[in-house]
């Protein structure tokens, strides 16, 4: 074997590689992305159902203790606050997007007449008495006035 015929060979060898490498990003990719989509909130209650039963199988009640039944519970309440802190969460910015959307749309029908004063001026002219701060003021960014 002459010299080039060996650099053909390691060329045509990293070229593969590269395209392997190339198609298994490709079929990750698509198969994180069917992974996703798959679990659906119907299969994961029938998920989580037949793995609670394969567990009460493997383990029997009896073993359940009082330390046991308080952790499920607390496990289990942690699991609800999480899932209504992400609704909420969810309805929050659904909610920003709405009042974006409308508040957009206000302002390209509406516009404030120029002669209008933003801030009272008779609010400018009066001095806001000076105060000792209240013991509780004290600790707070209130007191740094």
């Amino acid at each position: 074997m002459n010299f080039e015929r060996l650099q053909r060979r390691v060329d045509r060898a990293e070229q593969l590689v590269e395209g392997r490498a190339l198609q298994t990003r490709t079929h990750w990719q698509t198969l994180s992305q069917v992974w996703r989509d798959s679990w659906t909130p119907g299969r994961i209650m029938i998920a989580g159902l037949v793995s609670g039963f394969l567990a009460g199988r493997a383990e029997p009640l009896r073993s359940m203790n009082g330390a046991r039944w308080l952790q499920m519970v607390g496990s289990l309440s942690s699991l609800f606050a999480t899932v209504q802190a992400a609704t909420a969460a969810d309805q929050a910015s659904e909610a920003a997007d709405t009042a974006q959307a409308v508040q957009e749309e206000q302002a390209g029908s509406q516009a404030y007449p120029p002669e209008e004063p933003l801030v009272d001026e008779a609010f400018d002219e009066e001095e806001m008495p000076l105060r000792q701060p209240m013991p509780a003021e004290a600790a707070t960014e209130m007191s740094e006035r």
